[in-house]
């Protein structure tokens, strides 16, 4: 009985020395918050809703503070001019034990120091490369495009889900560029079961007929990857083969190629299908920047040359488009929610651009969280809330790029694409994508909302923190091919 006695004794006073070492807020460092659950502290708040808790805090305690979330310090940056004090510092700063922990979560996959993404998968994005996928993707886009009416005749008005929209085209036009496989369908199905789940997955919180979804879908979706399947043409080389070609010089077996190919699956395509359905939304709930996209559309010379029987041309990489980027910006500004995570791995002291200085411990956690600041924040942008297809332009209708914050240009003024190490290397594709779909949905589908006053549903909070948002529920609309004038 005294044995149990001490042991019961010794872990009590563990715990009480471990608590006392989380909880308590030392000189100089950021404000702490500890919630009132014990060990917990925030991680429920956090869990439901990110952006709500930490604006919560943020009105509280100001550009940067600690909050306990189960068991772990971490440290909130929200001032975007001291953005680069972080991300810069490879030394006291590192992101690849926390990457690790997500991609074994997740995916199941153990890289260790390897980039999942590496520097030479950056160059098939660029140059020749860059232009050879887009142009691919161009041509899936117009023959998935040509076929979305699934038995209707194309003169037909079809109803659908935006975002249900948006997603299937995007998702197999990109998956046949990169992957070049027939099985798209079957890939799409399951990657949104998948998906669905992810979030849940990430932060263990499962319930048990869920966790058997999530199990066999991840499964089937490494059967329907694995590296054997995916031989396929040229395209499929310079991509998809070259990246498994990298992973197998660093020693990487083929199961977790498999699944290193489930993790670039979830990269490359779960970003543009929800991108497009916010920016086409967007447009359809506000007329006025609809016909200036339109008549930006319009306006542009080679338009008469854009049919679907001359894929060749694509006057959106031809000519500038100033209208059409302030709304693809202004919805990512509204609608891209990725956080960026560091470990502390020494005690640093950390300085701020307003002179002040905080102490950060070393195994502390910093997030920082770029859609709150700078992307919503109201001393940055005006009426965050609203969005305004102009806002990134300037009355001379060149792109807008300055802004500032308590009288300081900021570096930093929106965030869709990350920053650092954590900076998207296929950005120029996605964008490219983007203004390739909307362009050819625009002029060659009549395309409205189904209930005229119809507005765009909620986000889903549950996706804060991993990447684009999705929203809860649809926005229902109405297609037809248009009519040749």
């Amino acid at each position: 009985v005294m044995f149990i006695f001490v042991c019961v004794s010794r872990k009590l006073l563990e715990y009480e020395c471990i608590s006392l070492y989380l909880t308590d807020r030392r000189k100089n460092e950021p404000p702490l918050d500890n919630g009132w659950i014990p060990w917990l502290g925030h991680a429920m708040e956090f869990k439901k809703d990110a952006a709500k808790f930490l604006a919560r805090m943020k009105e509280k305690h100001g550009d940067i503070f600690t909050v306990r979330v189960a068991g772990l310090r971490v440290t909130v940056l929200l001032d975007p001019n001291s953005f680069d004090n972080v991300l810069n510092d490879r030394d006291s700063f590192d992101y690849i034990n926390i990457r690790n922990l997500v991609t074994q979560k997740v995916f199941s996959l153990q890289l260790g120091s390897i980039e999942p993404t590496s520097e030479r998968m950056a160059q098939h994005f660029q140059g020749h490369s860059l232009s050879s996928l887009s142009s691919c993707m161009k041509t899936h886009l117009q023959n998935l495009l040509l076929h979305c009416h699934n038995g209707s005749t194309p003169s037909e008005w079809k109803q659908d889900g935006l975002f249900d929209l948006c997603y299937s085209l995007l998702f197999k036009a990109g998956y046949l560029t990169l992957f070049e496989k027939d099985n798209a369908e079957a890939v799409y199905k399951e990657f949104r079961k998948f998906d669905n789940l992810l979030t849940k997955l990430a932060r263990g919180s499962l319930s048990r007929e869920e966790s058997k979804i999530a199990s066999c879908s991840r499964e089937r979706l490494w059967e329907l990857l694995s590296p054997h399947q995916l031989r396929g043409g040229s395209e499929s080389r310079t991509w998809q083969q070259r990246y498994c070609d990298i992973l197998q010089q660093e020693g990487i077996d083929a199961d977790m190629q498999k699944k290193a190919l489930l993790l670039q699956l979830w990269t490359t395509q779960c970003n543009a299908g929800p991108t497009a359905f916010w920016l086409l939304g967007f447009l359809l709930t506000h007329p006025e920047a609809m016909e200036a996209v339109k008549s930006e559309i319009r306006g542009l010379s080679t338009l008469r040359d854009t049919s679907f029987q001359h894929p060749q041309i694509n006057p959106l990489e031809a000519h500038s488009t100033p209208v059409f980027d302030s709304v693809l910006s202004e919805t990512l500004r509204l609608t891209a929610a990725v956080m960026i995570r560091r470990e502390v791995v020494q005690h640093k002291i950390l300085h701020m651009v307003n002179g002040q200085k905080y102490h950060l411990r070393q195994g502390d956690i910093v997030c920082m969280f770029p859609f709150l600041s700078p992307q919503m924040d109201p001393k940055i942008h005006q009426e965050p809330q609203s969005f305004k297809y102009d806002r990134f332009l300037n009355e001379d209708m060149r792109v807008k790029d300055t802004f500032y914050k308590n009288g300081k240009r900021l570096k930093y003024y929106t965030m869709p694409w990350g920053a650092g190490n954590n900076s998207c290397i296929g950005k120029a594709f996605a964008v490219t994508t983007l203004k390739q779909f909307v362009f050819l949905a625009l002029t060659h589908l009549d395309l409205e909302l189904y209930d005229p006053k119809a507005k765009l549903p909620p986000v889903n909070p549950s996706r804060y923190g991993f990447g684009m948002l999705q929203p809860e529920g649809d926005l229902q609309v109405r297609y037809r091919q248009k009519r040749a004038a």
